[in-house]
């Protein structure tokens, strides 16, 4: 979902750099409420996870350049299962922040573009979570067809931006309505991916029949009680 360096370019960068306040901005605000539930050291510590979880997808799973971005498992619905929206959001932020600085400082002036294709996408997803998953379901018992959806709304509002700003940046000349079409098109395979990945990391929850609250882990995965951990 990086978007490729020149697709974007002078003044238009300015966008993706206003964007990018108006998303950190509310992951922040949303970030507060988390803090205020269930404690700074809950926050911290499933952000710091999350953020690793986002590192390795991004620089030790396979990523491959197609059209204008790149194909990546970036397993958004996974981190946000598992640790709750906010430590997913900050995780996103500073799991692609992490990469720039240390591994493709290239990649840092399209930051605004990038981080606002990612957390505007998990924003997306907490938005209808719950036209989803009926509030009362633990995540950890949802089924193969409600995560294909989540699966869907993660992935098809990261390839909406990436064409948002691939168009916005570089017009609706053919050739770039087809490099935006064959990133489209590859970013498919990993919405069959990720629901699989996601069910497998659920089983897992249900094997260690965790039902008590963890201060690693979002406390709708199993509706357990507030963490009151400060």
């Amino acid at each position: 979902m990086h978007i490729e360096a020149g697709v974007v370019s002078g003044a238009k960068m300015l966008l993706g750099y206003s964007t990018a306040v108006g998303v950190l901005g509310y992951s922040a605000k949303l970030a507060w409420e988390n803090i205020k539930e269930n404690g700074f050291v809950s926050f911290l510590l499933k952000t710091i996870l999350a953020t690793i979880v986002v590192f390795c997808c991004f620089e030790v799973l396979p990523h491959y350049p197609v059209g204008v971005s790149e194909v990546h498992l970036i397993l958004g619905t996974t981190i946000f299962l598992i640790f709750g929206v906010a430590p997913a959001a900050f995780g996103l932020a500073l799991g692609l922040l992490i990469q720039g600085v240390f591994f493709a400082p290239f990649d840092l002036p399209q930051y605004g573009i990038n981080v606002t294709t990612l957390l505007a996408s998990i924003l997306a997803l907490n938005a209808v979570i719950d036209r989803i998953i009926p509030k009362g379901t633990p995540y950890k018992d949802i089924t193969y067809s409600q995560m294909l959806k989540m699966s869907l709304i993660w992935e098809g509002s990261i390839v909406s931006w990436v064409a948002f700003w691939a168009l916005y940046g570089q017009g609706f000349g053919s050739e770039n309505i087809a490099n935006i079409l064959s990133f489209g098109s590859a970013y498919m395979l990993v919405v069959i991916i990720e629901p699989l990945v996601d069910m497998a990391v659920l089983s897992a929850v249900k094997a260690f029949n965790i039902t008590k609250c963890n201060i690693l882990l979002d406390k709708r995965l199993n509706n357990c009680e507030t963490v009151t951990v400060k």
